[in-house]
């Protein structure tokens, strides 16, 4: 990571809470909001976008479409106005494209400009130096894209423009959500019908998003394609988006409302896509009380309120075909199962180890701190729960720069016998921004200090 972007470090101190209670609505989605950014500058004319993360990451992304000529204006209470210049109206960008913390923006953004006239460089921060991205690399480059790469395939990306990319009909080896998007972006400079299939379903908000921007999608079963047409015949026409909020910041208030006695938490507008709400189905299949009310759509996409109320959880064995459907909030499920009664069986998440940190080993490192029979394995985890009324012990823990591992932290603190001391938790504001003081206003007590 260059200094220019090192924030100040962060602790979070977390003590145990007596109840949870009062109505909230979390931060935007931020996969969503990577996605109005990309396909809204890609677009000809305005799209108006409400309910935009102004997250760090998110930010990043208008940053480097700013950087290829896009007129984007500053959000202001999560509005932001794009001026679309085409899918192929993009400029080259003056010096690297910075994306920081984000593998979304990395993984998408490397389809795009596979399929511009010029040459680009992605870079990132030292945490995202460090995941893989020769999962885009090999399909990209299967489909005539040139792209140089640091060592083992690893950023910075130098993709060179110019390319003429043929169709692709690519079978995923794993089931990622950014690697379909990505090839389904390079597809639309591709003369041809692009095709992904995918292993497992994963979240489909490229799909849907695509199409209501007037781009003809096909799925049959696990295999979606954008329809055939000539590469110059494409086009995105602007519109009105809405960002729902974010089904996995709402995941550590569903945890937190669950585990903490007498608690009665409403979470608004959250983004109810059926390719995120595997935190739900684990929930409740532990015994969480979690109900979904007022369901609507919004911007083509479900949205719902959540109610949460404390209940006592046990522990299961997650069935793996939610796995995809949840990867994201694993940190704070592994919570969730130290606080209920019996054995958590986690298999099949080996996906887990090449996210911002390796969220296996630092998951079940911090909770064996916190005094709890956590076993790591190859792709998964096997934790004892106490079920008893303050599982947890003192424990001063190091989240690796992870905001999800400081906020799952966070909630197990919640439920401690004293202080669970968090640090290196800077990147919380990449995807929660005011994390802290909701966290506080519900009834929680966080402190943060800055050195």
């Amino acid at each position: 990571m260059t200094a220019a972007h090192d924030p100040a470090s962060l602790t979070f101190r977390s003590t145990a809470a007596q109840s949870l209670e009062g109505e909230a609505r979390v931060p935007g989605d931020k996969s969503i909001s990577h996605r109005s950014i990309m396909f809204g500058s890609l677009a000809e004319g305005t799209t108006e976008v409400s309910g935009f993360l102004e997250g760090e990451d998110s930010l990043n992304t208008l940053r480097c479409f700013r950087a290829m000529g896009v007129s984007i204006t500053d959000p202001v209470d999560g509005r932001v106005t794009i001026e679309g210049v085409g899918l192929h109206g993009l400029k080259a960008p003056a010096k690297p494209l910075y994306v920081g913390n984000s593998g979304t923006s990395m993984r998408l953004m490397s389809g795009i400009l596979a399929g511009q006239a010029f040459d680009s460089v992605l870079e990132g921060d030292a945490s995202l130096s460090r995941r893989p991205m020769k999962r885009v690399i090999d399909p990209l480059t299967a489909m005539g894209a040139r792209i140089e790469s640091g060592p083992e395939g690893r950023s910075p990306l130098k993709i060179h423009g110019g390319q003429s990319l043929k169709a692709i009909d690519y079978a995923m080896p794993m089931a990622s959500a950014q690697v379909k998007s990505c090839v389904l972006l390079a597809g639309l400079y591709a003369e041809g019908r692009t095709c992904v299939t995918e292993p497992a379903p994963t979240r489909d908000h490229t799909e849907r998003m695509l199409s209501g921007l007037g781009v003809g999608m096909h799925r049959d079963g696990p295999r979606v394609c954008i329809e055939q047409a000539d590469a110059g015949a494409r086009r995105l026409v602007g519109r009105a988006l809405e960002v729902p909020a974010d089904i996995s910041s709402a995941a550590f208030f569903l945890v937190a409302g669950s585990i903490v006695p007498d608690s009665d938490i409403l979470l608004t507008h959250v983004g109810l896509n059926p390719t995120r709400t595997g935190v739900i189905d684990i929930l409740q299949a532990m015994g969480a009380d979690i109900r979904i009310e007022n369901r609507r759509e919004v911007g083509g996409e479900p949205v719902g309120d959540l109610r949460v109320k404390s209940a006592e959880l046990h522990g299961i064995e997650i069935d793996e075909a939610l796995v995809p459907l949840a990867i994201d909030e694993f940190p704070v499920i592994f919570v969730a199962a130290a606080c209920a009664k019996g054995r958590t069986v986690l298999t099949g998440a080996e996906e887990l180890r090449v996210k911002e940190s390796d969220r296996i080993a630092v998951m079940a490192d911090g909770l064996q701190k916190l005094g709890i029979d956590a076993t790591p394995t190859e792709d998964g985890m096997i934790i004892e729960g106490r079920g008893e009324p303050a599982p947890f012990g003192s424990a001063t823990i190091y989240a690796q720069g992870d905001h999800r591992i400081a906020m799952a932290f966070a909630v197990a603190g919640l439920k401690a016998r004293g202080e669970v001391t968090i640090h290196d938790c800077q990147f919380v504001e990449t995807s929660f921004p005011g994390f802290a003081e909701l966290f506080n206003r519900l009834g929680g007590c966080l402190e943060l200090s800055r050195h």
